[in-house]
């Protein structure tokens, strides 16, 4: 059930539930697995099995332990059954179709050797080379190289100091009418982008509701901020409703002041799940009880709505209704790092105090090239109707 009337457009997920004897049968694997994990490491402590996986040596006894050896229990005895699946080198550009190295291992996945033959033709499912323009022929190709002779790979510094380039002005400027912003501003890492952001925005003695779901970098960013986190169930708006209620009739713990700001953390598109966000629903709670939103569109920029400017968009919503609008160029786009899209006084703010802006370097130019060359032909700006 949702609020119809908050839809400007029918909206109603509906996912496949797990079958009970599917979901019975794979926790009923990883408890054999975990057992005879258990059984193989107690062996492995008498030395009756051989012990592969990364331990102390002799003269490091006497130091505490880098590492914690239980923490790497699940890496020893279930992933690596499994690890030839994974971690696969590429050979060619991330399209439908990629060229992989051949690999074996003689050991059961501890370590690998490469034959020096190339598989042709893997079909590939799981890039975010959402739209394409990660290619190596093409006009977002060309203009990247045409960039790269004129400013180089590298600009060796950050924005702040001496990597501040046209470029990135051009980019900026460009993000933000994209997204309907009156100002935005480019990271050169989508990641750093939530994980050094946020603790910019909120601090001690405020409150950080997130959705369960959200990713690393939003959970990192929470983290290291030092504001409460208080998580609601996953796209669960009587959760956030709750949640919210309850920071405002109780405000601090102990001391029972007001909160210093609430942000409410969510994403567009789930990355695991798949689910879009019910943005409608989440705006009207923020309005409602006077919060502040952060919007994460690292997967629904460029690939969702009528003209590819994310979920704001697809819910026919207003981009002034968010107060934070996130995103990277790492899916869509086919390039790297991210962006942070809002109000003018809201960017400028963290031009001087934002981590990432202040400490790391700039984007590199033939990147910043190809995001812009991407950006246009989705807007329809590159003059064909590619986009």
């Amino acid at each position: 059930v949702h609020n119809g009337g908050l839809y400007k457009r029918p909206f109603n997920e509906a996912f496949e539930e797990t079958p009970m004897l599917v979901a019975v049968l794979t926790y009923v694997g990883y408890g054999v697995l975990t057992l005879f994990g258990y059984l193989r490491d107690f062996m492995r402590q008498w030395k009756i099995e051989k012990c592969q996986n990364a331990t102390e040596r002799e003269e490091q006894k006497d130091f505490v332990p880098l590492y914690q050896d239980f923490e790497n229990f699940y890496n020893r005895n279930l992933y690596m059954r499994i690890r030839d699946s994974w971690n696969r080198p590429i050979c060619s550009v991330p399209g439908a179709k990629v060229d992989m190295m051949e690999r074996v291992s003689h050991d059961y996945n501890w370590t690998f050797t490469y034959t020096g033959r190339v598989l042709k033709d893997i079909i590939n499912m799981g890039s975010y080379n959402y739209l394409g323009f990660a290619q190596n022929t093409g006009t977002c190709q060309e203009a990247a190289a045409k960039v790269l002779s004129q400013y180089g790979a590298g600009v060796c510094s950050t924005r702040q100091e001496m990597g501040n380039l046209d470029k990135h002005e051009e980019l900026e400027k460009l993000v933000a009418r994209f997204l309907g912003v009156e100002s935005a501003m480019a990271y050169g890492m989508g990641f750093a982008t939530n994980s050094m952001n946020i603790p910019a925005l909120v601090g001690k003695g405020c409150l950080i509701l997130s959705d369960e779901l959200n990713h690393a970098s939003l959970v990192l960013g929470a983290r290291l901020s030092g504001a409460t986190i208080r998580i609601f169930k996953h796209n669960n708006m009587q959760s956030l409703e709750k949640l919210l209620k309850d920071a405002i009739v109780h405000g601090q713990p102990r001391t029972r002041r007001p909160w210093k700001k609430i942000l409410i953390l969510v994403e567009g598109i789930y990355s695991m799940e798949g689910s879009i966000v019910r943005l409608p629903e989440v705006i009207a709670l923020k309005k409602k009880y006077k919060s502040y939103l952060y919007l994460d569109e690292a997967h629904s920029i460029g690939a969702l709505g009528p003209s590819g400017r994310g979920v704001v968009e697809y819910f026919g919503l207003s981009p002034e209704d968010v107060d934070v609008m996130m995103g990277t160029f790492t899916k869509s786009f086919g390039a790297a790092g991210g962006y942070i899209g809002g109000k003018k006084e809201l960017i400028d703010y963290l031009r001087t105090y934002s981590h990432s802006a202040v400490y790391a370097t700039s984007l590199s130019p033939p990147v910043v090239e190809q995001i812009i060359t991407s950006m246009k032909c989705i807007m329809g700006e590159d003059g064909t109707t590619v986009g």
